[in-house]
């Protein structure tokens, strides 16, 4: 019966959800303070600081993902003598990666909130950072968050690679059921679907909920 199959997997399938969500959220906020780190470079008055962030965000998004990650646990051990965990290279090359799409998104932001705001704040005797902190960013984080939203979605299913370096996240654990039971890899595979989708349904709805929040009492 599938229903004896979905007792028997489900326990194995949770602890693998459960890794998932923990690097889907570490990622998270290391791709989140890269974005605007990078997205922020790049609109420095500074040459330098500008071709820094270019060159960050050039390369990481001009190479896979998949190879970022066998870099930065097989490859960087032996340039460096810098030694990471599975967990720690998992998480550092996801941040890296959708830090550098996340940095576009903070840029284009920022440029698309009107100049007159800029000017005003200027007229004002604002300084630069009172005008980044309390003019332009929170318009522009506003424009931010659907773009954000569809990177966090990006960057779960992008968590299916770590499981390459033997992190025994979900598709992972998937996997593993697989080879002892394959006469179940479709109902196996289909609750994997069913996991992925519950997860990134939670995260859509906490996203529209902060844009339902700072849209509160704006037109």
């Amino acid at each position: 019966m599938s229903i004896e199959y979905i007792v028997e997997f489900m326990p194995s399938l949770l602890r693998g959800a459960a890794v998932t969500l923990e690097i889907t959220l570490y990622s998270l906020v290391a791709a989140f303070v890269l974005s605007f780190i990078a997205g922020l470079a790049r609109l420095s008055k500074w040459r330098i600081i500008r071709f820094i962030a270019a060159a960050y965000v050039e390369v990481l998004r001009g190479t896979s993902l998949l190879v970022q990650l066998f870099w930065i646990y097989f490859a960087l051990p032996v340039l460096l003598d810098i030694n990471l965990t599975a967990m720690q290279a998992g998480v550092l090359a996801l941040g890296l990666n959708y830090g550098a799409y996340g940095s576009e998104v903070v840029r284009s932001s920022i440029l698309a909130v009107p100049k007159g705001q800029t000017e005003a704040s200027i007229a004002l005797n604002f300084t630069p950072y009172q005008r980044m902190r309390y003019i332009i960013l929170p318009q522009a984080i506003r424009s931010m968050l659907p773009s954000f939203g569809n990177l966090q979605i990006e960057l779960l299913k992008g968590t299916s690679l770590v499981y390459l370096i033997t992190i025994t996240e979900l598709l992972y654990a998937g996997m593993q059921l697989r080879t002892y039971n394959m006469s179940q890899t479709t109902l196996i595979f289909t609750l994997l679907l069913v996991i992925y989708f519950v997860i990134a349904f939670a995260f859509n709805t906490i996203i529209r909920l902060i844009e339902r929040k700072v849209s509160v009492g704006r037109s």
